[in-house]
This record gives C-alpha cells, sequence and structure tokens, in this order.
C-alpha cells in the first residue's frame, strides 16, 4: 500500500486531512441538513483526494490533469458550502476561517501540480516532435527523390 503513488502527494495527503475536519465539523449541523448541506459537503470533500489518487493511478499525464481539474472545481464547491454552512448559522465564524484556510491552500497546492503535469507534458511534446521531424524529413526527402 506504501507504494501507491498518490500516498507521496501532498495534495492527496492535505485534502484526506481536510476531510477529516468536514466530518468532524459537520457533526453537529441539524438533523435536517443531514441529507442535504451535510451530504453535500461530504461529498465534495471526499471527492478531493479520491480524483487526487484516482488521477496518479491512472499514468496518464492528459487523465491527471484532467482528474486534478474536477479535484479543483470541487474545491470550489467545497469553499462555497463552507461559505453557506457559516451564513445559515451552523459553522462559527472560526471554524470557517479555518475551513477555508485549508481549502485555499489545497488549491494552491493542486494548481501547482497541474501546471508541474502541464510542463511535462509540453516537454513531452517538444521531445516528440524533435524526434519525429527529423524522420518526417527523412521520409520526404526519400519520396520526393
Amino acid at each position: 500500500m506504501a507504494g501507491k503513488p498518490h500516498k507521496r502527494l501532498e495534495a492527496w495527503r492535505k485534502s484526506m486531512d481536510l476531510v477529516v475536519l468536514i466530518y468532524q465539523s459537520t457533526k453537529s449541523f441539524p438533523a435536517e441538513e443531514r441529507f442535504g448541506l451535510v451530504s453535500q459537503i461530504r461529498r465534495a470533500a471526499v471527492s478531493v483526494p479520491s480524483n487526487v489518487a484516482e488521477g496518479a493511478a491512472r499514468g496518464s499525464s492528459r487523465f491527471f490533469t484532467s482528474a486534478l481539474q474536477i479535484a479543483r472545481a470541487s474545491l470550489s464547491e467545497l469553499d462555497t458550502q463552507i461559505i453557506l454552512a457559516h451564513r445559515l448559522g451552523y459553522l462559527s465564524e472560526k471554524d470557517a476561517a479555518g475551513l477555508t484556510a485549508c481549502v485555499e491552500e489545497i488549491e494552491r497546492i493542486v494548481n501547482g501540480l497541474i501546471s508541474a503535469v502541464r510542463r511535462r507534458l509540453a516537454v513531452g511534446a517538444v521531445a516528440s516532435a524533435l524526434v519525429i521531424a527529423p524522420l518526417l524529413y527523412h521520409f520526404v526527402t526519400l519520396s520526393l527523390g
């Protein structure tokens, strides 16, 4: 299990910690929110490390980028739900601020990961072009000659 690629990622570790905080924070929400806001906020939180893990496991940089973008969207959802929970009086100012700070930190980490993977994709594309271009030139010169 320790060899799983997502477990080495700070985005996954911190988002797992955030899920625990969200579950603890939503325990005190009113019972009538159990299938409403509590369910929504927990699903959005769980979605973040789940998408990071799935993307890291697929082995494709393009899929990893896509999964990270979904994780980032879930963080935006979560941010909105935290604000709503505070406005409804379910979260104190302090708790909402703490959760929001965690969300923003993870967003920065995920954005950095997306940029790093995109750079790797761009370098790979350039490297492929450098390999393919001479082959194409050779093929074209042989065809014309």
